[in-house]
């Protein structure tokens, strides 16, 4: 399983990053070392949207606070970027995908990251994957 994540990010020519007590979301408390990641810079935060892929090289769990009633799963992860995206893709190109049962790999992207629009880790499928590997030039394919 691949995964994504929308958060501020300042410094898009990073190689390193690290994303402390991430909100999780559809499966995103799942993420692994070794898991393939496209970062997305969040727009709520002046960011563009997809910049990069990456590899998760660390990830941890944070413990639940009692206090919190309802409160999602959080990981803090390590991620080394791989490669930069070629195009845009972002909360504009994805806008008119707004049927969320079309099965479409961007109407999936759309509906985990824009239509509740917090930062969070999100699972994608391997067609959402594959879909957001056609935006990097040097496409290696996130699934078997």
């Amino acid at each position: 399983m691949a995964f994504a994540i929308k958060a501020e990010i300042r410094d898009l020519g990073a190689e390193d990053f690290t994303f402390v007590a991430q909100k999780t979301m559809y499966g995103g408390k799942h993420v692994t070392e070794g898991a393939i990641i496209f970062l997305f810079a969040s727009e709520n935060e002046g960011g563009q949207g997809l910049f990069a892929r990456g590899i998760v090289t660390s990830a941890e769990p944070i413990a639940s606070k009692q206090e919190i009633v309802r409160q999602p799963p959080r990981v803090s992860i390590a991620v080394r970027r791989t490669a930069l995206a070629q195009r845009p893709l972002g909360r504009r190109e994805l806008k008119h995908l707004g049927n969320w049962h079309d099965g479409q790999p961007g109407t999936e992207l759309n509906f985990k990251f824009y239509r509740q629009a917090t930062n969070k880790i999100v699972g994608i499928t391997d067609d959402a994957a594959t879909f957001l590997d056609q935006f990097f030039w040097n496409h290696m394919p996130t699934s078997g």
